[in-house]
């Protein structure tokens, strides 16, 4: 008893550096920063000042920085953005309105990126506050850069990442007669013919994300005056948080450090 009690002196709070995605992917995360925020931890939030979703609380910080458009520009382009998702046609219809819509929610996502990292006033602060780690969504690979620049633990917070980059990153099995790809409408449960049409989706992945992630590449080349690629920012996370839920997944590979969390989404009404 005496030992176990001595060893609760070594839990001490820590700090977490936040850097979250507008919209639906802010709503799980929030739970997971009040919880944080109540038991102890010194959470700080750096997010843009215009958003629609992420607003501040008593259980975290919250520093801001300017963007270079409005709240109406946002709400704009996340809706159109969206709508494709709902909408039928052909895997080519549905592929050139995906992207479409990436390209120009990249612009939004690097345009406020930039702003921060130009922030020389922020940055100041976020480089002299020691941090304990760097909690981010790499949906948006503006945290991931901050974590090479503040050289902290990186902690993933998503839902998954176009083209498959996080099972590339985590070095994670992907195999096609497997685990089918998005836009095929396939399961789990695959024909030979269907695992050769889901083998052949990769192929346009290949050019999809390489407009959509190569800007943050380039910023994040220029803002760390070294050659940085997309895999990598993505590589550097100790821990994935995935909110993936088994009962309405079909099944996957997982890597050791790939923790499930689906749950988490039950906690918002």
């Amino acid at each position: 008893v005496v030992l176990l009690l001595s060893l609760l002196g070594l839990a001490a709070a820590g700090k977490l550096l936040v850097v979250p995605v507008d919209g639906s992917h802010w709503l799980s995360m929030r739970e997971v920063l009040d919880t944080l925020g109540q038991k102890g931890h010194e959470v700080v939030v750096v997010a843009p000042e215009v958003t629609m979703r992420i607003k501040p609380s008593q259980n975290f910080v919250m520093k801001r920085y300017s963007v270079p458009y409005t709240e109406e520009d946002l709400k704009k382009e996340f809706q159109e953005f969206f709508h494709f998702s709902f909408e039928q046609g052909s895997f080519l219809e549905r592929f050139v309105k995906a992207y479409k819509g990436i390209k120009r929610i990249t612009n939004f996502g690097v345009a406020a990126c930039g702003h921060l990292l130009q922030n020389k006033e922020l940055m100041r602060y976020l480089e002299e506050t020691k941090f304990d780690a760097v909690l981010t969504d790499p949906v948006v690979l503006c945290g991931a850069i901050l974590v090479q620049r503040l050289s902290l633990p990186a902690v993933y917070f998503l839902r998954g990442i176009p083209c498959g980059l996080d099972f590339q990153a985590t070095q994670c099995p992907k195999p096609p007669s497997y685990v089918p790809r998005g836009f095929t409408q396939l399961t789990d449960r695959m024909s030979f013919l269907q695992r050769v049409k889901n083998l052949l989706h990769d192929i346009p992945d290949l050019f999809l994300c390489d407009f959509a992630f190569e800007p943050f590449s380039k910023l994040a080349s220029e803002f760390l005056q070294r050659e940085v690629t997309v895999q990598d920012l993505l590589s550097q996370a100790s821990v994935w948080l995935v909110r993936y839920e088994f009962v309405l997944e079909y099944p996957r590979p997982l890597m050791p450090n790939i923790i499930p969390i689906g749950g988490v989404h039950c906690a918002h009404k």
